[in-house]
């Protein structure tokens, strides 16, 4: 497999190496092309033997290019006249081109014909020849470079291959990941730019390197989350926020902590669903933990009638919290007044368990119970919310049932609740002493089966590590 990754990373680099290639053909100079647009001013005067110098200077020119010795040349007047036979339009482009640079040549007639005979033109095979011997000759010091950049590479995929050794001196296994993985880019790189030295082609490494920048940052916008994640999986397998089968509430997502890889956070829900997190979205999240303090805090609220003592309410559940045997003595268990409604006085109840030895809700529903029993039966009222009608006299309203709108009542719009009926006290039912609030660990036992289950070499979570 790290063969596989390797050889396609080096066709990848070849690509990306050939392709700045053909930008490298430097553009026509505009300089160059606004000077040949310019008219140039021609003298009036002609000096003697003038015509006579340029024709000789242009037939030495031919004279010491192959190929252009033959070309007739005559000048009068400043224009020069090409006559002949060549064998390619390149070298006609090329002798009207020279024979206009010859200073005093004021325009040039190109009559050379272009040798279209089949025995002629073969011999530009000759060419190819001798490029594909110079490509030949060229082999040996490619094969060459080629064995440097694979020896090269090779060598960082031995080096990244000793994982024991790269997890002993990193934190995890996906750092651990990350160190072999950049080994192998840096010996792979390297034995390419070598390769291009050796070549003489180091002048391409500027290009391959401006265009990897320009593909580096196109890829970065497209892959952003791709990333963010990535990174956010480094910091977290590095900060350790929670343990294994840590009870946590990340955002608005609960449950426990199965695994932490290298892509996602791993839950198991309360309900025993499997829930994978972004490690993004869980680097970024508030996170509680519920498991890290054994110590946890319930909480309730009742309502006692407006009519009775809320002081004497509070005392007597607080007394009755206290009484509980899962209930902790310290911190011990409080009440207070939260607020006082149209038609009851609000009391929130607070007590502390240890979640080793009990669990929240069965404690928090137990508590409620026995504190609810407890106002009852000292006869203080759990009033349900009561509303107040208030009837216009003048409307025609035909009132059936027990209400009933006296003389008295008619001028303040009231209704006559009539006489008031006390309740009777219920007595306080006995708590059976049975009722088991010990933690429900049933997910916990699921989260562990499971992890004996799998491998846990891709588990980032390290139980050596301190949590932050």
């Amino acid at each position: 497999m790290n063969m596989r990754a390797f050889w396609l990373s080096l066709i990848l680099t070849i690509g990306l190496l050939a392709a700045p290639a053909f930008a490298l053909v430097p553009p026509a100079s505009d300089a160059a092309a606004e000077d040949a647009s310019v008219d140039q001013t021609i003298n009036a005067e002609v000096e003697p033997g003038a015509d006579q110098q340029i024709a000789d200077r242009i037939r030495g020119f031919f004279g010491a290019l192959d190929g252009l010795s033959e070309i007739s040349v005559e000048v009068e007047q400043g224009v020069v006249t090409l006559s002949g036979i060549l064998a390619t339009q390149e070298d006609i482009d090329e002798a009207e081109r020279l024979a206009g640079q010859v200073e005093g040549v004021v325009a040039v007639q190109n009559r050379i014909e272009r040798d279209l005979s089949v025995g002629q033109n073969l011999g530009a095979l000759s060419s190819i020849s001798d490029k594909f011997a110079e490509f030949v000759k060229f082999l040996p010091l490619l094969a060459a470079a080629l064995l440097v950049a694979l020896v090269i590479g090779v060598l960082g995929y031995i080096i990244a291959g000793f994982a024991a050794f790269w997890r002993k001196v990193t934190p995890n296994v996906f750092l651990a990941e990350l160190v072999a993985s950049a080994i192998r880019f840096v010996f792979v790189v390297g034995g390419i730019v070598i390769a291009l030295e050796m070549i003489g082609a180091g002048a391409l490494l500027g290009a391959v390197l401006g265009g990897a920048g320009v593909i580096g940052i196109a890829l970065g916008f497209a892959m952003r989350d791709t990333i963010e994640n990535y990174v956010a999986s480094l910091m977290l397998s590095l900060r350790q926020p929670f343990r294994a089968n840590d009870h946590v509430l990340i955002g608005d997502l609960e449950g426990r902590v199965i695994r932490l890889t290298s892509r996602a956070t791993v839950l198991m829900t309360l309900d025993g669903n499997h829930l994978r997190v972004p490690n993004s979205t869980v680097f970024k999240a508030v996170i509680v933990n519920y498991t890290r303090n054994p110590q946890r805090r319930f909480d309730f609220e009742l309502g006692v009638d407006a009519e009775d003592d809320p002081t004497a309410a509070r005392r007597l559940g607080v007394k009755i919290l206290k009484g509980l045997d899962f209930v902790l003595g310290d911190p011990e268990p409080t009440a207070r007044v939260e607020q006082v409604g149209d038609s009851n006085i609000v009391i929130r109840y607070l007590g502390w368990i240890d979640q080793r030895e009990a669990d929240w809700h069965k404690a928090r529903s137990r508590a409620i119970h026995a504190v609810k029993d407890a106002l009852e039966a000292e006869g203080f009222a759990l009033p349900e919310p009561i509303y107040r009608l208030r009837f216009d006299s003048s409307a025609p309203l035909n009132l059936q049932g027990d209400a009933s709108i006296s003389a008295a009542s008619g001028d303040t719009g009231k209704t006559d609740p009539g006489p008031v009926k006390d309740k009777p006290a219920k007595k306080a039912s006995t708590l059976a002493q049975s009722e088991d609030v010990s933690p429900d660990n049933q997910v916990g036992h699921m989260v562990e089966a499971e992890r004996a289950a799998e491998p846990d070499e891709n588990d980032l979570l390290d139980s050596s590590r301190p949590v932050e």
